[in-house]
């Protein structure tokens, strides 16, 4: 496990000891517009988490969290065969979950461990075991200064088998990694963190500073063949102005490096980008943010003259929680990590998901995503790139507190024609079922 897991997850340890009085009346730095003398927040561009899908009536606590999830799937695709043609099979996954819901006057997050093991029918040389360790906290450490630590390590042979049931997060930041190349079955390694402190300085101004880690990893490249590992490293400092009680604006600047090796051949771009931010709470739950400014890059790369260039970055994201329903969407253009393509890429993305509430029981997710990516400099094959189309439903019905039952559908298209590992499968459909249970205990009552 990479050392800042360690240094975060000793935090976390400490954090109960620091506070033990009941959750204030303020909300937390993520959370809806404050008034005018309360505490600002950090919009959606500079905060660097996704979208809260949480419906607002669901409860806030401290709370030890566990439960097991049984889940049977029908994939039409797993990888084609030696006669060409589609490998289809059905699994069966075991995945247990334990975490630790933190709710103070100082701190506020999440801990979470899940792993998971799966077993195929046909196929039992494929059956894996899976890792999801994922932390996210945020500590108030003056009236006036927050620090934020993000952290999530996930080892996978198949993305499918780890999306149990439910729509994908939505991040409304420009440094959010990419994760719309997805391997067909192969072991994947990803470990993605983020650190952040902000300070108001008056009644309506804040600063802030944060950095970013990213790695991606096959320890199989024969499984993966056209994709490679890589890693990216980020730095960030924003200005943001409170012009109303439901309107932010500031400029961020943000740097960016990224490092893939295709055929051990590195390649590394690196990135700087000036951008101007404007976010507006049009309702206490509902937010809008836009971001816009020019960004350089520059990519060396053995073999090839270095690469400089200027393009614009945009994007707009919005979110909203109900007491019953939770939407959120966001389209992003902005140079970002290939996400196992042989370099950074130049990326145009659309997502949204949906969670709503359809009656006490039932209730219903909705999630799509949509992907262009164009590599801008290979040795390996020039103007590489292509698109990704995703999308899930789901349907969950609760019996009492403890039990739960899940019906989901997940579609995935790919069209990567320089990439034999993603062209051969370009197509695959999940059709599963799960079985949920799972209890919860408060702590220090």
């Amino acid at each position: 496990m990479p050392t800042h897991t360690y240094l975060c997850i000793a935090v976390l340890v400490a954090a109960p000891l620091w506070s033990q009085v009941a959750p204030s009346a303020e909300p937390a730095a993520s959370g809806p517009p404050p008034s005018d003398d309360q505490r600002m927040v950090t919009p959606a561009p500079v905060e660097g988490e996704g979208y809260s899908l949480a419906f607002s009536s669901e409860e806030r606590g401290n709370y030890l969290r566990g439960g097991l999830t049984l889940l049977s799937a029908y994939n039409d695709n797993l990888f084609t065969g030696t006669n060409g043609r589609p490998t289809s099979d059905v699994s069966y996954t075991i995945m247990p979950t334990i975490a630790l819901d933190l709710f103070r006057s100082r701190v506020d997050g999440t801990l979470s461990y899940s792993p998971g093991f799966t077993f195929y029918q046909k196929t039992s040389s494929d059956n894996e075991s899976d890792h999801n360790l994922a932390l996210n906290f945020k500590f108030r450490l003056s009236p006036h200064v927050n620090l934020s630590l993000r952290d999530s390590l996930q080892k996978t042979s198949n993305i499918f088998s780890q999306a149990i049931l439910g729509p994908t997060p939505v991040s409304g930041s420009p440094q959010a990694p990419n994760d719309s190349v997805i391997a067909p079955l192969a072991s994947t390694l990803r470990n993605t963190a983020g650190v952040q402190i902000a300070y108001q300085f008056s009644a309506d101004a804040m600063v802030g500073a944060g950095g970013t880690f990213s790695n991606l990893h096959y320890p199989n490249p024969a499984q993966v063949i056209g994709l490679s590992d890589q890693s990216s490293r980020g730095g960030s400092a924003f200005y943001n102005k409170r012009l109303a009680s439901r309107h932010y604006v500031g400029v961020t600047y943000q740097y960016q490096m990224f490092l893939t090796s295709p055929n051990q051949i590195q390649n590394e771009t690196q990135t700087h980008s000036v951008l101007l931010f404007y976010s507006v709470y049009v309702q206490p739950r509902l937010s809008v943010s836009f971001f816009g400014g020019p960004q350089h890059s520059d990519t060396e790369q053995i073999g090839l003259a270095a690469s400089r260039a200027w393009s614009p970055s945009t994007g707009v994201s919005a979110g909203w929680q109900g007491v019953r329903s939770s939407i959120a969407a966001a389209y992003s253009r902005t140079i970002t990590d290939g996400g196992g393509l042989p370099g950074a890429v130049h990326a145009n993305t659309a997502s949204a998901s949906l969670r709503q509430q359809l009656t006490r029981n039932l209730s219903a997710g909705l999630g799509a995503n949509y992907s262009i990516n164009k590599v801008l400099d290979s040795l390996i094959s020039p103007n590489i790139g292509g698109h990704t189309i995703s999308g899930n439903v789901s349907l969950q019905y609760a019996f009492g507190q403890h039990f739960n039952v899940g019906l989901g559908y997940m579609r995935l298209h790919q069209s990567y024609g320089d990439i034999p590992a993603i062209s051969n499968t370009p197509n695959r459909n999940q059709v599963s079922v799960s079985l949920g249970y799972q209890f919860r205990r408060p702590l220090g009552r």
